[in-house]
This record gives C-alpha cells, structure tokens and sequence, in this order.
C-alpha cells in the first residue's frame, strides 16, 4: 500500500510527469499497469565466500578492468565455487537512465564479467535490468551508455525486464510491505550475478548492492511509493524476495557526493566482490565514507546507515566489521590505495552505535 504523505505524494507526481515528459511515450504507462502474474516463493542460497563465519569481500585496484575482475573474483575463491558451468546466468547491472558511469555500471566491467562467465562455462549469459520510470525504456539507456554494445560483443544477450512479466514474492517478517513484484528473469536464470556501481543517493543516502535489486522490481513497490519516509528500510526489504550468487561491484569510477543521477565523482580504479550484499555495501560506504564529501555517510558509522540496519535486523548479511574479512590488492602496487583501504578497514571494523 502506498503511504501518501505530502512528500511521498509531491516525488510520486515529479516520477510520473518526468516518466511523460522525458520518456513521451507510453513505455511508463505500461509498466505501471503491468500485472504480476503468479506466485514465487523466495528464495535463498548459503554464502559459498565465507570462511570460519565471516564474508569475504575482495577489493582490487587496478587500470586494467578485466585484470582487475578476474583478480576480485579469484580472491574469493571463484566461480567454481557457485557452479556456472553448464547453467545460465543473468547478470544485472545499474542502468538507472542513459548517463554514463558512476550513474551507471561501467560497460568494461560488464564485458569483463560476461567474458569471464563464458570463460568458466557458462551455457547463456543474459544481461538485464530496467530503468527509472522516467528514464524508460531501458533499451535506450542500455543503448547510449554502452552496456549493450559491451554485453553483446563479449556474447550476452540484452534484455529489459518492462518487456516481460513479474511475479508475487512474500516478503516474510518485512515490516513495510508484505510482497514484490519481481522480474521473472530473477526466477529464469540458474545464477545470478549482481553488478551495481558505487554512488551516492540523495534520498536512499547510497546506492550499492542492496539498492541495485530495485531495479528488478515492479515499480509499484518502489520505495518511492510505497513510503519514501522509509526508502533505505524499504530497499533493505525487497531484498528478502532473493540472493545473487555473487556481487561484483564497479568502483572504477564512483560517485562521493549527490546522486543518483549525478554528483562529484571519484577514479578510485576498483573492483569489489563479495558473495554477501551487507559486506560488500559497508565496504562500499567505507570508500564513501573515506573521501567525506556527502554528509548522509561521512557523518554516520557504515553500520548505522538505516538500509544496513534493516538489512541485518532481516538476517540478509553480515551484522558487523567482525563478521566482515577484507583481500585487498593493488595490480599496480598503488600507494594510494593502501591508505585508502586503511580508511575503509577502520571505517568497517568501527562499533556499531
């Protein structure tokens, strides 16, 4: 149910006459009153990057992105460790509109993990998401940001979830909705990689892992109408319908300040990995957290921020820095990135308040 207050209903109006007005088209329309159709049960998988009960988390600097992937993921273990072979997987970036990186993932870090998925022997790759209401169709921003250039030359296909249909998942034990319409591709794939980018958010506060699944949900769910007095709460939330199997996080470049759409941005030359959407979220609060721009993070501890604590009251993750193991390594022995990964460790290991 939406909760219509003043500001939800004043934000409700603005998403819906930028969805008319930038999109002119009735692609806002349709996706607004498409039905879910059936039921879906929600599903969970054991954190196969865990060792002695803490999450591991693999942090890579490097200016070769495809180097740098490989390296992340290796770090943790690999993909043999969640078992691409012979299966499809569906890996979901952040195409939020048609801006290019920190809005949205980095093309080479898509091609570089669809590359590596066929690598290791993966029978079908898809790359999907959908975009803000305003900012449909996703085709077109898959189109001007590159990503579709760069998931089909590496020999995924592209798709755009509006197209096809959603399912009911229950959210058991959420407090602010009780269900979610979930892209049927969600459900489709064998595997599911998990590829947001590092940036800051004006009313989400940031944007990482947890934030990146809103883009595979009904827009009737979107923390915007269903209580944008509790945005950060309800993206914790929505996160209860599923579990990638792995995230792997873009922070080549990143956003330090404003966002989504656009703000100060960072080169920070990263790749971040981690089989736990909370782990690898505090690693990536810790980074933002490091450069003190935007107050929403630099004035709060990682473990305070309200989408990491609804998210560990809801088991989704870790539930602190001691559950939490940082691999961190520089392809190009930057001196730079040990200072700043020095910031990051004290930033997670810090006590909740």
């Amino acid at each position: 149910m939406i909760k219509l207050n003043r500001r939800n209903f004043l934000y409700t109006s603005w998403m819906m006459a930028s969805a008319v007005g930038t999109a002119g088209c009735l692609d806002p329309v349709k996706a607004m009153l498409k039905k879910a159709r059936g039921k879906r049960e929600p599903f969970t998988r054991e954190n196969p990057y865990a060792v002695d009960g803490k999450s591991l988390v693999s942090a890579v600097h490097g200016q070769d992105v495809k180097r740098a992937v490989r390296e992340a993921v290796a770090l943790l273990g690999g993909l043999k460790k969640i078992g691409v072979r012979n299966k499809t997987v569906l890996v979901k970036p952040n195409v939020v509109s048609s801006r290019g990186n920190p809005t949205t993932t980095n093309p080479e870090v898509v091609k570089a993990v669809v590359g590596l998925l066929y690598e290791e022997g993966a029978s079908r790759v898809y790359v999907g998401d959908m975009s803000a209401l305003g900012s449909l169709p996703t085709s077109k921003n898959m189109e001007k940001t590159g990503i579709k250039k760069a998931a089909e030359e590496a020999g995924a296909e592209v798709i755009y979830f509006e197209d096809y249909d959603f399912s009911t998942v229950a959210l058991p034990g959420a407090r602010y909705l009780k269900e979610v319409g979930v892209s049927e591709w969600i459900f489709k794939a064998d595997r599911i990689i998990n590829l947001p980018v590092v940036k800051t958010h004006r009313s989400a506060q940031y944007s990482i892992c947890l934030k990146n699944f809103v883009g595979a949900t009904h827009f009737k769910q979107r923390p915007y109408f269903v209580d944008s007095d509790h945005w950060e709460e309800v993206v914790a939330e929505i996160n209860l319908a599923y579990r990638p199997d792995l995230n792997i996080v873009d922070g080549t470049t990143i956003m330090v300040e404003g966002g989504p759409w656009s703000g100060t941005e960072r080169k920070t030359g990263l790749v971040i990995a981690s089989g736990d959407r909370v782990a690898a979220d505090v690693v990536g609060l810790g980074l933002i957290k490091a450069f003190g721009l935007w107050k929403g993070v630099a004035d709060k501890g990682v473990w305070d921020q309200r989408q990491i604590r609804r998210a560990v009251e809801t088991g989704i993750g870790a539930k602190g820095g001691n559950e939490v193991r940082l691999l961190t390594v520089s392809l190009d022995e930057h001196r730079e990135f040990e200072d700043l990964m020095n910031k990051v460790r004290e930033n997670i290991e810090a006590l909740k308040s």
